[in-house]
């Protein structure tokens, strides 16, 4: 079982594409989504057009209509507006941060601790999902567009989740996250777990759901792949490694604080005429209304530029 990244996990109708026509690709989509400014422009570079070429098996139509939403969710929502202290309740138990290593791949890695659920809005989980999302790929090294989802089952009952926050997660993953999960390991997920997988696959699309692999700490392969993924002695030891420090809200909160300015730098717009106040036009082609939607689920892991392509 592979655990690192790929080059393309594409189809061969991608493979065959010239890399001229890729770009023919990315030059057509840009003509449909028509001229933006500000923030959504400075995301929608070329390499943030291709993962949604990609996520739709290059089909223009398809991704246009993807990529579209996502711009009107990014304008609603202002994803890269969220900081430390709007989320810092629902931080404060670990339930969701940002290791200080990264595995061999240099992807970062986001852990995941059900038992420490301290909330019961849907609403803040998910902004704080999304700050983590947003923190996670504003700090992914030049070579790297992936990361990595380590979830800590360990005091894991049928009540630490939701069905509603499941399904809005895989929502915000694959919809306007694509090709930025390399893998999630679920570490000693318990038997009673089982009837809640069953229950939340279908919320995945198949190339998302292969990315999610169950280890054990009792199973000699599951080390053997622990190992080649990671350095064993920086993580943390509920996933069998070294580190027997406790999460320590305090200075995680420094850590993001710090990000928190790096995440502001990046989204300066230099030229502050040049961000709207007013909503862009994100209105679909009629064409793109008639895209069906039940081959939406094509997910493909592809490099891209970073840090928000």
């Amino acid at each position: 079982m592979s655990t690192g990244p790929t080059k393309s996990m594409s189809n061969g109708f991608e493979n065959s594409l010239r890399p001229e026509e890729k770009q023919t690709k990315i030059d057509e989509m840009r003509k449909l989504i028509g001229p933006l400014s500000g923030k959504l422009d400075l995301y929608c570079s070329d390499a943030s057009i291709s993962r949604y070429l990609m996520a739709r098996s290059w089909n223009v139509k398809k991704a246009t209509k993807m990529l579209k939403t996502t711009l009107k969710w990014r304008f609603d929502y202002k994803p890269e507006e969220i900081r430390w202290d709007d989320v810092a309740i629902e931080a404060e138990t670990g339930k969701i941060y940002r290791s200080n290593y990264k595995d061999k791949y240099g992807r970062p890695v986001l852990v995941m601790r059900p038992r420490c659920q301290n909330t019961k809005s849907i609403k803040g989980q998910i902004k704080y999902l999304v700050y983590c999302m947003e923190n996670a790929v504003i700090n992914l090294p030049e070579d790297q567009e992936q990361m990595v989802w380590l979830i800590d089952f360990h005091g894991f009952n049928l009540s630490h989740i939701s069905v509603k926050v499941t399904k809005e997660t895989a929502h915000v993953l694959q919809d306007h996250y694509p090709e930025r999960l390399g893998i999630a390991i679920l570490y000693d997920a318990p038997k009673i777990f089982e009837p809640f997988w069953k229950i939340a696959k279908p919320f995945l699309d198949p190339k998302t759901a292969s990315k999610v692999k169950f280890m054990y700490s009792d199973d000699p392969n599951s080390k053997k792949m622990m190992e080649e993924l990671f350095d064993m002695s920086l993580v943390e030891s509920a996933f069998g490694g070294n580190d027997e420090a406790e999460f320590d809200v305090n200075k995680y909160a420094e850590r993001m604080r710090e990000d928190d300015k790096k995440l502001s730098s990046f989204w300066k717009i230099k030229d502050d005429n040049s961000a709207s106040s007013a909503q862009p036009t994100l209105t679909a082609d009629p064409s793109l209304e008639s895209t069906n939607s039940d081959s939406d689920s094509e997910v493909i892991d592809e490099k891209a530029e970073k840090p928000f392509s």
